[in-house]
């Protein structure tokens, strides 16, 4: 039976879209049953509306404190009733409670070799730690910052003339790659996670 996943997205949306394509093309077997964003701009609404997937907004903004945004959240999240939530440039880290109610169902995209180079502008820290290799790391979300159990890695290398723009473009291509396999993994039912290590069978 397909799975039903639901994305988190903040912005413009190509991790998204690189999902949503997989699963149109037959490689993922699921169904995209919700977008959930905290941005009323974001262009990922576009995406999913071309795709005919239902759009959840949750305005950050509109709301007193985090801790009731993130109920809403919740909420909606629980509204979707999906197997996996696809984080794809969600901007904001995802409350313990949250990560508590969907134990190894919330899935993330990080644009370096984690664990190095955790929380925000990773290429950019990259770039000026003056690393050789980059890349991009699938985890599973967990209430740590980008300290989830390693589903996939890729790797890039970082050229003498990079800055942090052409590290982002050529993890970003590796990223489209690489997001969709872990999620045809995820949905495979082909991913165990085993103490800190994810298991492919």
């Amino acid at each position: 039976m397909k799975k039903r996943i639901a994305v988190l997205a903040s912005g413009r949306g190509s991790n998204f879209q690189a999902v949503i394509d997989a699963i149109q093309e037959g490689k993922i077997p699921a169904t995209c049953a919700a977008l959930i964003t905290d941005n009323p701009k974001a262009y990922a609404i576009e995406r999913a509306k071309q795709a005919k997937i239902p759009v959840t907004v949750i305005e950050f903004a509109s709301f007193p404190s985090r801790e009731v945004y993130e109920r809403a959240l919740l909420f909606a999240m629980q509204q979707a009733n999906a197997d996996l939530f696809v984080l794809a440039g969600y901007m904001r880290i995802v409350g313990a409670d949250i990560v508590r109610s969907f134990p190894a169902k919330i899935m993330n995209i990080h644009p370096a070799l984690l664990p190095a180079f955790p929380g925000l502008h990773a290429q950019r820290q990259a770039v000026d730690h003056g690393v050789k290799v980059s890349g991009c790391t699938v985890h599973f979300v967990d209430e740590s910052l980008d300290g989830g159990p390693i589903i996939l890695q890729r790797c890039v290398r970082v050229l003498e003339n990079d800055d942090e723009d052409s590290v982002a473009e050529r993890i970003l291509h590796h990223e489209h790659e690489c997001y969709p396999e872990a999620v045809k993994l995820f949905c495979e039912e082909r991913l165990e996670i085993v103490g800190r290590r994810v298991r492919i069978r």
